[in-house]
């Protein structure tokens, strides 16, 4: 890293952070950047910037949004009755690409791994319960656990079952056309249909 420059050394490494980027990677993209136009480069790091200082969860199913509700949640279209459960946001913008569900969700923001230290008390789950308790006109009918197919989502959905159960809500799961140890994030839009139509009690 002597060869480079002080400014170039330091993005090198801070590309070289990012999910997947080796060091070539990283070096290729830095000098990608280096030699863009002033105005590309800008509108870059502008957009880099709005995410952490624009977007924000939703405060009633913690999907991201420049608002105070996303517009999913905001939406007349929406079944609100039937609420998804799913672990990332990268889950929800996977199945809404499907266009396998017309409900609206809650974002857990994790899923439970006893081993790391996770529980449902670290993630969103105490607002899921709050949601349901001031639905007391009973408008919310069905609770889908979409959690990923592999140990830790199905330890997850178990957990959510056992707290779920009693609430007087239908509770349902992704029928498994997803693999074992397979991730909704990467599954095609056929199969999270399918996931969805032949969603089974729990």
């Amino acid at each position: 890293m002597k060869d480079f420059a002080e400014p170039l050394t330091r993005l090198i490494h801070e590309l070289g952070r990012l999910p997947g980027v080796g060091q070539r990677t990283a070096e290729r993209l830095a000098y990608h950047l280096l030699n863009a136009d002033t105005e590309d480069v800008l509108a870059l790091a502008g957009a880099i910037r709005d995410i952490k200082t624009k977007l924000k969860p939703c405060r009633v199913c913690f999907n991201v949004t420049d608002g105070e509700t996303c517009s999913i949640c905001a939406s007349p279209t929406r079944d609100q009755g039937r609420i998804a459960v799913v672990e990332s946001v990268r889950d929800l913008v996977a199945i809404e690409r499907s266009g396998a569900w017309n409900g609206v969700y809650h974002v857990l923001g994790g899923r439970v791994a006893p081993l790391e230290g996770r529980s449902l008390e670290t993630s969103t789950f105490s607002k899921l319960l709050k949601r349901l308790e001031e639905d007391t006109e009973g408008r919310i009918r069905e609770i889908v656990i979409a959690t990923n197919p592999d140990a830790e989502g199905d330890t997850t959905a178990l957990v959510l079952k056992e707290h779920l159960e009693g609430m007087g809500r239908k509770v349902t799961r992704l029928a498994r056309g997803i693999p074992t140890g397979g991730s909704i994030e990467f599954a095609n839009v056929d199969i999270l249909k399918d996931a969805f139509e032949g969603r089974d009690p729990v």
